[in-house]
């Protein structure tokens, strides 16, 4: 008896102790997944062990369905007509001269060719249509193309893929595009068309930081027309200000396919990375916040920390600002209709920075100021390490889409949310009333500018 009650007692402790080990490896589980539940990712890129950035890993992360986005096909140039020669990649880079870019883009937007609408039909009103303003950074957005094609109900999607730079290569990589319907349009003022005068580099134009009583003694062009700074327009920074109002404006009122359009308008830029459920995101944003509350949505975020065990489904409802909330943006037609009323507050306004043009039409031109509802989980990242703003040494490296990709791949679990969960932001202080950052001070750009409006 003595033995068996021994017996008992030794299986009560065993089964005791079972439980806690079992307690405690649970614990660790728990433990573990809360904290790679907590992603940092900042807007420069240190050189992460855990990331590989080789092209071999980047691949190994896209479906094989999808690898013909990102490899440059060779071009058969005999049949072109046109002077060129073949590049270091083996292919044909073919030479234009302006004549022919500006026929070809004069062809482009007369004819509004929406490539693909045989297989997915018409445009439907509750359908995204996706604006990607592009220059010439073939390699960013092969990347986007490819996000963009594993997004969910990416199907009843419209892109418009709006160039200011002409190039066969990107020409083809767009036309290549099968799972949506696409459309081509090229800003007809671009630096590339016009190299020589305005709005591009006139020889007779100031240098940007001669002096203006150096200025009015030369005679150059826009002599009395400095910025606020005292420099002299430069083409080059001009052009994406231009090029972003030209493009709001064709898309809403002169596209035949969108003209009529009321749903809603995401824009990207061709260094711009999406996450498989942004449409899903946009419409549970959009039914959540009314026009009268919200009337832009913002995908994107420039905060270096985030965690999609808890944001995946938080949005936030906060006055919208030019430096947080201009990455991944959407808003419809209504609101559009009130931007376009302050015109002259974006045209004129010294700063050639379109978001920043649109910051002040919300503080000083409409009734009901710009009001964001942002997702706290972004689904839109900046994958781009060159452009106007930056320069570095290696403009080729892929770094940051590895770490975009490895982001997305540990927040797949919280992605496509059944529901938001919607807050206000604390307002800590009013936001004042900012001058400009310059480089919009010639008169000429105001005059363009206003010419490409249409309302």
């Amino acid at each position: 008896m003595m033995s068996t009650g021994r017996s008992q007692v030794w299986r009560r402790r065993s089964g005791s102790t079972l439980w806690l080990r079992g307690g405690i490896i649970i614990f660790i589980i728990i433990f573990i997944w809360v904290q790679i539940s907590f992603i940092d990712f900042g807007a420069s890129v240190p050189p992460y062990p855990d990331y590989n950035d080789s092209q071999a890993a980047i691949l190994s992360m896209v479906p094989v369905v999808l690898h013909k986005f990102l490899a440059p096909k060779p071009k058969n140039g005999t049949n072109l007509g046109l002077n060129g020669s073949y590049n270091n990649l083996g292919y044909f880079k073919a030479t234009f001269n302006i004549s022919d870019i500006k026929r070809s883009i004069a062809q482009y937007n007369l004819q509004q060719t929406v490539y693909n609408e045989d297989l997915f039909g018409p445009l439907q009103n509750d359908s995204i249509v996706i604006v990607i303003q592009i220059h010439d950074r073939i390699t960013y957005l092969r990347h986007l193309i490819v996000s963009l094609a594993q997004a969910r109900d990416i199907s009843q999607a419209l892109i418009v893929f709006s160039h200011d730079y002409y190039d066969e290569e990107i020409n083809t990589l767009v036309q290549s595009v099968d799972f949506c319907k696409v459309i081509q349009i090229f800003y007809p003022f671009s630096i590339q068309t016009h190299p020589n005068e305005f709005p591009g580099e006139d020889p007779g134009d100031c240098p940007r930081d001669i002096k203006k009583d150096k200025a009015l003694q030369l005679k150059c062009n826009n002599a009395l027309y400095s910025d606020l700074y005292g420099h002299y327009r430069e083409a080059k920074f001009t052009q994406t200000k231009h090029h972003w109002w030209w493009k709001v404006n064709r898309v809403f009122n002169q596209l035949d396919v969108t003209r009529n359009h009321s749903g809603l308008v995401l824009f990207l830029e061709e260094d711009h990375y999406v996450a498989e459920d942004f449409i899903h995101i946009l419409r549970l944003m959009s039914k959540t916040c009314s026009d009268k509350i919200c009337n832009i949505l913002s995908l994107g975020t420039y905060l270096k920390t985030y965690n999609y065990y808890g944001d995946s489904k938080k949005v936030e409802i906060t006055p919208w600002i030019s430096s947080k909330h201009n990455m991944g943006m959407a808003f419809n037609r209504t609101t559009w209709n009130e931007v376009v009323k302050c015109a002259a507050f974006f045209c004129k306004y010294d700063d050639y920075n379109w978001d920043w043009s649109l910051q002040h039409i919300s503080q000083n031109c409409l009734k009901q100021k710009l009001q964001a509802m942002v997702a706290k989980g972004p689904r839109v990242f900046h994958i781009g390490e060159c452009g106007v703003h930056h320069k570095k040494d290696n403009c080729g490296s892929t770094a940051v889409i590895s770490k975009v990709q490895q982001v997305l791949r540990s927040a797949k679990r919280y992605l496509f949310p059944e529901y938001l969960i919607s807050s206000y932001a604390a307002i800590l202080k009013k936001n004042k009333l900012r001058k400009g950052n310059g480089g919009w001070g010639d008169h000429r750009d105001h005059k363009l500018c206003m010419s490409m409006t249409i309302t």
